[in-house]
């Protein structure tokens, strides 16, 4: 189906050669283009034959341009199509535990290869047919991140009440053959797909690498939210260290066969049972970081790092920090070593109970405006506030509740701002003063 263009960049290739907004993408080189995909891979030669239709009219136009050189159309939508839903009822899905009136887009269930490619999200594959798994391999795109949550084909069926959870795990032995890097996810439920079950996915995964290059397994999150829902609990502190210990000796008996690591717990699993976090070195190419594994040993290492490299400053400081209750010790130890050095920095560590989903949610990325003011409102902040960037939307502009950060700053009566997970950037910021 031909793709309605919306704008034309001035000056570009496309432009040149006479395509205006208003006609309709029917092919490039001959290949139909439905999507983004299509759009961005066929597009990338130097020479294109392009047909459209104008109206009614077919027109076929010839570009030269330089290879990779964008084009320049524009499309109503990113994707070129419509967002794909998932199909899937999966018993811990977080939608399905949020509290009602909030904004429509956090009811959304994506399920979109398109968007695991173009920005990292998980798919589930249930979706997707054999000719969606063969344009993956033609065109070379990788890494697919894809939630596996089990390889038992029953189990999965049972975990995401979809008939297809079981037949298309095969598609992933076909991405692996197919030369396709595939980064996986298990959510962990405690009774469920843990113990046995867990051993077994991590060794039917293990034998797909080096086409499955990573496994991150991350706990199930659970909110105040699930009346009628499937029974589950969270993992206890004993627990967590279980699985730890499980995870961490089928890594190490995988590095001595193939000379790297391929699975890893979550950040949240070490905070949960009180266990001191891997050294960064343990996470090699940190391809779960979006995950939550080894995000903090990374920002350990870069602000020790920064730490070292950094130049003497006497700027007094009082500031303070929210976070999640999650990562609350350890924000604080970071702050402890920035004011080892700079003896003028004074920051006060706020971790916030989630009291708007639950207090058994405990990262930084679900916690809410609301929560931060009612707890915060009455606390000594100093000259400012600092939360983490993960607390709002991609945007940057709003936290889950819908609250922004100006209404923070009146509530709360100082300056807030927020601090990324990179260690320069994070002694750079709380120090407010450019040390390298």
């Amino acid at each position: 189906m031909p793709v309605l263009i919306k704008d034309v960049a001035q000056g570009s290739p496309a432009q040149k050669a006479g395509i205006r907004p208003g006609m309709q993408l029917e092919s490039i080189n001959r290949h139909p283009i439905e999507d983004v995909l299509d759009y961005q891979f066929y597009a990338t030669e130097r020479r294109l034959e392009i047909r459209l239709l104008d109206g009614e009219t077919p027109l076929s136009v010839k570009v030269r341009k330089e290879q990779y050189d964008d084009l320049g159309l524009e499309f109503e939508t990113y994707l070129m199509d419509r967002q794909h839903s998932c199909k899937n009822k999966c018993v811990f899905c977080f939608v399905d535990q949020m509290p009602p009136g909030m904004r429509d887009t956090l009811y959304f269930k994506d399920d979109d290869s398109r968007l695991s490619f173009l920005f990292g999200n998980y798919i589930t594959l249930t979706n997707m047919e054999e000719k969606d798994i063969r344009r993956i391999i033609e065109m070379h795109i990788s890494p697919v991140n894809v939630s596996v949550h089990t390889t038992n084909p029953e189990l999965r069926v049972k975990m995401m009440a979809n008939p297809k959870a079981a037949s298309s795990l095969k598609y992933l032995e076909q991405l692996a053959e197919g030369g396709v890097k595939v980064n996986t996810q298990i959510v962990l439920c405690p009774g469920l797909n843990d113990g046995e079950e867990l051993e077994r996915s991590l060794g039917d995964l293990g034998a797909l690498w080096p086409g499955v290059q990573s496994v991150a397994v991350v706990p199930v999150g659970l909110t105040r939210y699930r009346e009628k829902l499937y029974p589950l609990r969270p993992f206890t502190p004993e627990e967590a260290g279980a699985v730890i210990d499980q995870i961490e000796n089928f890594t190490q008996r995988f590095y001595e066969r193939r000379g790297c690591r391929l699975a890893y717990a979550a950040d949240e699993f070490y905070l949960k049972a009180g266990r001191d976090l891997p050294d960064a070195e343990y996470y090699g190419e940190f391809s779960q970081l979006e995950n939550g594994v080894g995000l903090l040993a990374l920002l350990r290492q870069e602000l020790s790092d920064a730490l070292a490299d950094s130049v003497d400053c006497e700027k007094e400081r009082h500031i303070s920090v929210a976070t999640g209750v999650a990562a609350g010790d350890f924000i604080r130890e970071m702050t402890e070593k920035i004011a080892a050095r700079y003896p003028n920095f004074h920051c006060q560590v706020y971790p916030v109970l989630n009291d708007f989903f639950g207090r058994e949610i405990t990262v930084a990325g679900l916690v809410t405006g609301r929560d931060i003011i009612r707890q915060l409102q009455k606390r000594e902040l100093g000259e400012a506030l600092y939360i983490p960037g993960v607390m709002l939307r991609h945007e940057q502009d709003k936290f889950l509740d819908d609250l922004t950060i100006p209404d923070l700053e009146r509530e709360l009566g100082v300056p807030v701002h927020t601090v990324d997970n990179d260690g320069y950037e994070f002694l750079n910021t709380l120090m407010d003063e450019e040390l390298f």
